[in-house]
């Protein structure tokens, strides 16, 4: 069952009510009687996991991806190192 939060408009008391969809809304205050009205917040939303990237539930492809994006990832990408060759001075 989901938590409500209601606020009185005369004393602006904070009320929590626990309650069923089908469940009339609260209308009056239990502390001065005066009328209360529903508060509506943001929701808090926990990422578990290794992360959530938008190639997670992908496959290789996906036809939704604009080209754009994808060129501009590649040009950003840092140059490779160059190669370093060692060279031996032994006469064997």
């Amino acid at each position: 069952m989901p938590t409500y939060e209601y606020e009185c408009q005369n004393c602006h008391l904070r009320v929590e009510a626990v309650q069923k969809f089908s469940d009339a809304p609260l209308s009056v205050c239990d502390s001065c009687g005066g009328p209360l009205r529903k508060v509506f917040s943001g929701v808090g939303i926990v990422f578990k996991g290794s992360g959530f990237y938008k190639t997670d539930s992908r496959g290789s492809t996906s036809s939704s991806t604009p080209p754009a994006t994808t060129s501009s990832t590649t040009t950003s990408a840092p140059p490779p190192a160059p190669a370093t060759t060692s060279t031996s001075t032994s006469g064997d």
